[in-house]
């Protein structure tokens, strides 16, 4: 199924399931839990880290890979289709670039809106950031938000508006507008 949605041969197919399989395993996911307070005042939230997956199977040559929640995330994951980002496999396939399908991502989640506010921690978290790139906003800029904004709206037919919202000189929201173009391009660059 997948070598047919994709116009890959079977050997490339196995090779990609294969390669999922490890990056998804060594994938993990950070969040915070409310903390209560300590004598009377309150502490900071606790962070979490942990995997998405417990372990992984993967059948050489039989196209089925067999993948295990991280027991842990299990009570996270109840509940979680009210609030979840779905997207058509086939619409997302063409974007190359990760930061792309994080930006997809996050959108999505205001799709009903067309538009999404992020802190600059928020985001830079949500997009895997480098310190080298949080460092300087400039650098996420370039290497982020510029090229998944075009990768998106050149390849998937997104209309998408970005504005940093600064608190004195310094950046710290984002603001996306955003919707699907109304009228593609007929003539798509192969």
């Amino acid at each position: 199924e997948y070598a047919a949605t994709f116009d890959v041969d079977t050997d490339t197919a196995y090779n990609q399931l294969k390669a999922a399989t490890k990056t998804l395993y060594s994938r993990s996911i950070t969040f915070y839990e409310p903390a209560h307070k300590r004598r009377g005042k309150p502490i900071e939230p606790t962070v979490v880290q942990m995997r998405w997956i417990g372990s992984v199977r993967y059948q050489k040559g039989e196209g089925w890979v067999e993948l295990a929640w991280w027991p842990d995330l299990m009570k996270h994951l109840l509940g979680l289709k009210a609030q979840f980002t779905s997207y058509q496999l086939k619409q997302a396939s063409a974007l190359r670039s990760a930061y792309s399908w994080k930006l997809l991502e996050l959108l999505q989640r205001f799709d009903s809106t067309g538009w999404a506010e992020y802190t600059i921690e928020d985001f830079c978290t949500s997009m895997d950031a480098t310190e080298k790139q949080k460092a300087n906003f400039n650098n996420i800029k370039r290497r982020i938000i510029e090229p998944a904004v075009k990768e998106l709206v050149e390849k998937d037919g997104w209309l998408i508006q970005w504005t940093p919202i600064k608190a004195g000189r310094k950046v710290v929201r984002l603001r996306f507008e955003f919707k699907k173009n109304p009228q593609p391009d007929l003539f798509p660059a192969p």
